[in-house]
């Protein structure tokens, strides 16, 4: 098949999933997810490591990742940070522990495997936490924004444990590290500038700024052996308060990511699945889910008491952060495509994390879902429809969940 052939499959295959979003109101990562394993284990879709494809997968997790980082209230992790560091730091420690603990020793894996699988389920999805704040208003209550901090902490372990114990200690290592400190410190002053000087003009350079900075760190973490949304993730941090002041770039940015880049890499996670495999370890599909929750539970519930967080806010928090999809393929597929983990293990794993995207979050909601009075935690409440029950989802309820749940 030619390459334009291979490109109007995978962007059909893209299209349909948009399409079913919409109509379902389900994240459209985790539909993508869904027609790349029907892609992949009946339409023999696959996508060859090294080739255009893999390329624009990768860069799709990199933008993702940036993008994520973007999302943070700064602000909030200064005035809330015992909250949000400890709740982050609790929800990724003990999952990975558990979970590398387990697969290691009662299950026997590999020492790598066992790490990857701890790294893959300590996530905490930023994009399913930032869906149900936004589509519930509670985005603006300072739960919300303490849950949204709390989860780039967590997810920050998780691209900082890839880079402990699978870089190479080399110089290449060291020259990422000071490069990518240089560009973080550097950034926020530069990219004001250059966005004031330069910006606002249809051929987008402050658009290109970003890609460059983006492709330049990555080139460094390929070359450590690291992994490149380690340096895109803090990024999207520091540029966080420019980003808020230019949303038609931010627009612009995520048109450009969901639109094309994304989607392959969500379609190609899914094509890496096998459903034999699914079959023959359905026992150990429901184990490692019910061992991640049961971890994130024992870390997460004993401090948001701790905090005197309401009773139902106790357990909203406690299940949100339960979630994980886009760090935890990332970090399977890291494992996967480094020979670390076996293409069975990657399927379990990328199994367990799509799980706890959709489970954990419709206990949440349906159960333990707070007013906004009280998800106020005593501070101030911006204006904000009232909490009622979620309504089934409406085209323009996909749209925002399509927007945002990546």
């Amino acid at each position: 098949m030619d390459s334009w052939a291979t490109a109007a499959l995978w962007i059909a295959l893209a299209l349909g999933a948009s399409m079913v979003s919409i109509r379902t109101g389900i994240s459209v990562a985790l539909i993508e997810i869904f027609f790349g394993v029907i892609g992949g284990n009946f339409l023999h879709v696959h996508a060859v490591p090294g080739d255009w494809i893999s390329f624009l997968a990768g860069f799709g997790s990199v933008l993702l990742t940036f993008l994520a980082g973007a999302e943070i209230d700064p602000e909030t992790m200064r005035r809330r940070a015992k909250e949000s560091f400890s709740i982050g730091i609790a929800a990724f420690l003990l999952p990975f522990a558990g979970v590398w603990l387990v697969t290691q020793y009662a299950l026997h894996w590999q020492h790598n495997a066992a790490l990857i699988a701890g790294i893959a389920l300590s996530t905490t999805s930023v994009a399913v936490v930032y869906a149900v704040m936004v589509e519930s208003g509670l985005n603006t209550t300072e739960l919300g924004k303490i849950l949204l901090a709390a989860c780039f902490i967590n997810d920050l372990g998780t691209v900082l444990a890839l880079g402990v114990f699978f870089a190479s200690y080399n110089i290449w290592l060291v020259i990422f590290m000071t490069v990518a400190a240089l560009t973080i410190a550097f950034t926020p002053k530069v990219a004001r500038w250059f966005f004031e000087r330069f910006g606002g003009h249809v051929s987008e350079p402050e658009i290109k700024f970003i890609f460059l900075l983006l492709f330049g760190l990555g080139a460094l973490a390929a070359k450590a052996n690291s992994e490149p949304v380690l340096g895109a993730y803090l990024l999207g941090l520091v540029v966080a308060s420019i980003f808020s002041e230019r949303k038609a770039m931010v627009s612009h940015l995520r048109t450009t990511s969901f639109a094309l880049l994304t989607p392959f890499y969500f379609i190609k996670a899914g094509t890496l699945v096998s459903l034999p495999a699914i079959w023959a370890g359905a026992g150990l599909i429901g184990l490692l889910l019910l061992l991640k929750v049961a971890t994130k539970y024992l870390g997460v519930l004993p401090l948001v008491r701790a905090f005197k967080f309401p009773p139902r806010e106790q357990h909203f928090t406690t299940l949100l952060m339960c979630t994980g999809l886009t760090f935890g393929t990332i970090s399977a597929m890291f494992g996967l495509s480094r020979g670390l983990i076996t293409q069975q293990q990657y399927t379990w794993l990328v199994i367990v994390v799509i799980g706890s995207a959709v489970i954990p979050t419709i206990i949440a909601e349906r159960k333990f879902r707070p007013t906004h009075e009280s998800a106020a935690l005593g501070m101030p409440v911006a204006a904000v429809p009232d909490s009622t029950p979620l309504p089934i989802p409406t085209k323009e309820a996909a749209y925002v969940l399509e927007d945002s749940d990546r």
